[in-house]
């Protein structure tokens, strides 16, 4: 017999994670914050383990259908043009870029048509344990449940989850615009160009949105959080030279950019829960473990994390949440290791880890060995997944 679930955040995570639940027969209601659902953010990349997970749910073709196949990503120095980021995907499995929009709208699509009952404008303040069940309770005074199993994916800011992450000091402007007919770059290869770790500045290509069939790309401009403000006061033309005299080859992606609010910012913070759950309580995604965005995993993390604990629960019930644990341990403090290592080279005002980046990691990063692991790290699979569990 099914559980009877809670799951508090229609992101990603808590939308492949109420898809699955619900096709493994359990009895599921999703709550989300906002009057009507709708993603957040730009563009993101879904490596092939997080493409198993949306295969798993039925909705793998129509992401692909929407997106932009990824075979490399590519990193040069400005001043000197040295390539110093090179990886590539293995040419049948190849990661896919897309618009948080487009991935968000099908796996919506998936939850409306498994008929999965919505309950909106729900701000959830607390999910107290009652027994061994919980209820949900609003901040508008309404009461759900009791539920056998809450699910937290409401992201950075729940009010659920005990994590304390570290602030970065760095994030990003991100942006969406038409791919531009007078480029020559290749649509099938994220690119940045980077100026020692203190100025970044790159494209993906997004594939298209759901009702439009004109090409996008996402641009992203990195920058510490406390120049944010700074950013905006400024003429938005002074910004643009400077990303131009970076990058030659970024002025015809930034010429349809002409008001800031077209550029949103980004905060990225780190940390990770040391037990991913409680007593019939679940943390996935941004509850459960946050990151950079650098090795392009946040996506993917919370749908893993979706997959591991719905295979879970086909265990007994005492057992299941402390499964989910150990399915998931090493493989998010693995990848969560290895985003605060890479993380700095890329995003910081280190005036040392640039040039161990530029003359040793990328020379190293050409032979055969690191190459492939550079490839299995991409592709999220450089450890298995779901320790101890087959993967799809």
């Amino acid at each position: 017999m099914g559980l009877k679930i809670a799951i508090v955040g229609a992101g990603i995570g808590g939308l492949s994670a109420t898809a699955l639940a619900a096709l493994d027969s359990h009895d599921v209601t999703l709550f989300e914050r906002f009057e009507q659902p709708r993603p957040l953010g730009s563009g993101l990349v879904i490596q092939p383990v997080g493409l198993a997970v949306l295969d798993s749910i039925g909705v793998g073709e129509n992401a692909r259908a929407l997106g932009s196949p990824i075979l490399r990503m590519a990193g040069h120095e400005a001043s000197s043009g040295r390539t110093v980021l090179d990886v590539d995907y293995r040419k049948t499995d190849p990661g896919l870029a897309l618009h948080r929009a487009s991935l968000f709208q099908v796996l919506w699509n998936k939850v409306q048509t498994l008929g999965i009952p919505v309950v909106t404008a729900a701000t959830v303040e607390s999910a107290p344990l009652d027994g061994d069940t919980r209820r949900l309770h609003l901040a508008d005074g309404r009461s759900f449940g009791p539920f056998d199993l809450v699910i937290d994916a409401s992201g950075t800011n729940s009010p659920l989850s005990p994590l304390k992450a570290r602030a970065l000091k760095f994030g990003a402007i991100w942006g969406t615009v038409p791919w531009p007919n007078s480029t020559s770059l290749p649509r099938n290869e994220l690119r940045q160009r980077y100026l020692r770790a203190d100025h970044m500045i790159g494209i993906l290509p997004i594939g298209r949105a759901p009702s439009d069939p004109t090409p996008i790309t996402a641009v992203f401009w990195s920058l510490p959080v406390g120049n944010f403000p700074m950013w905006q006061a400024s003429p938005l033309m002074a910004w643009k030279d400077e990303a131009v005299r970076l990058w030659p080859d970024i002025e015809p992606f930034l010429s349809g950019i002409t008001h800031h609010d077209q550029m949103v910012p980004a905060r990225y913070t780190h940390g990770t829960l040391r037990r991913p759950f409680a007593p019939a309580l679940a943390f996935i995604g941004d509850s459960a473990h946050r990151a950079s965005p650098q090795l392009g995993q946040g996506a993917n993390m919370a749908m893993l994390d979706a997959m591991a604990l719905v295979t879970a629960l086909r265990l007994p019930r005492t057992k299941a949440l402390p499964a989910y644990g150990a399915m998931r341990r090493w493989h998010v403090r693995t990848y969560q290791g290895m985003s605060a290592i890479f993380t700095p080279m890329y995003q910081s005002d280190s005036r040392i880890l640039p040039p161990v980046r530029d003359y040793l990691l990328a020379p190293s990063a050409r032979l055969p060995l690191v190459r492939n692991l550079l490839t299995s790290l991409v592709s999220g699979d450089m450890i298995p997944p779901l320790a101890g569990r087959p993967f799809p």
